[in-house]
């Protein structure tokens, strides 16, 4: 069975707007470490248009630091699942994910494989709710945003978590890693 992982960058106020974390050559290797471990990304329809609209087009030469560019390789050659049912279709190597998300989620971590990695705020909020996520990275970044949006906000119920490990980059952000414990 492949776990379902989850990974975010947030401020020390709990912001998780992408715009409000500071992008570094460490954080992006750290990302790529990540999606290596990942048969696929599973991505709501807000945080996939904004990746693919971020990652899918070829930069011109110098239009982006070098050190993005493994990263936008990585991320592109992807598996990605997208669950949504507004939109009609997508591309980008990605396959829709409809109908009962438990039901999808629970059949793609059955497959057999290294994991599955998901991002966002708002599928991972679901799918905490059903329980599926197994573990939770949290990229702590030393900066105070001021705004939204926050993770988990609406989260019925408590979901107790055990440590698993710590890494600290030279920016001062510290990525705590988190197992759900059952």
């Amino acid at each position: 069975m492949r776990l379902l992982r989850f990974s975010i960058n947030v401020t020390l106020d709990g912001c998780c707007d992408h715009r409000a974390v500071p992008a570094d050559a460490e954080l992006h290797r750290h990302a790529v470490e990540n999606l290596n471990q990942a048969d696929a990304l599973l991505l709501g329809r807000v945080t996939y248009e904004m990746m693919e609209s971020a990652w899918r087009p070829q930069a011109p030469k110098g239009a982006r630091p070098d050190w993005m560019e493994h990263f936008a390789e990585t991320i592109n050659a992807a598996k990605k699942y997208v669950v949504s049912s507004t939109v009609g279709q997508v591309d980008w190597n990605a396959e829709l994910v409809r109908g009962d998300l438990g039901t999808a989620v629970e059949r793609l971590k059955r497959e057999s494989g290294e994991g599955l990695l998901v991002g966002g705020v708002k599928l991972p909020l679901a799918l905490t709710e059903l329980g599926l996520i197994d573990e939770y990275e949290f990229v702590v970044h030393p900066r105070l945003a001021g705004h939204g949006p926050t993770l988990f906000a609406g989260l019925s119920k408590h979901v107790d978590l055990g440590f698993l490990s710590r890494l600290e980059f030279g920016s001062g952000a510290v990525a705590m890693r988190y197992g759900r414990r059952t």
